[in-house]
């Protein structure tokens, strides 16, 4: 089973809130790059991704959109 990307972000709020969205509809994300500040230097240049199972891709675009976050 492979990962999709939902949303990028540099925004730490952001992204927990996309977090708690999804986790509220059942559906498990996962953040990518959260580590790359260190290399980068915490400028927030790289963004972050918010990735979900390939079989949750649909259902997780459907409850941002409905949430404004699409």
């Amino acid at each position: 089973m492979g990962m999709r990307p939902i949303a990028t972000s540099n925004d730490p709020v952001r992204l927990s809130f996309l977090i708690a969205l999804l986790a509220d509809a059942g559906i498990q994300a996962t953040v990518l790059d959260q580590h790359m500040s260190v290399v980068e230097g915490s400028i927030g240049a790289i963004p972050r991704r918010l990735m979900v199972a390939e079989d949750d891709y649909s259902r997780a675009r459907r409850v941002l959109l409905e949430a404004g976050e699409g």
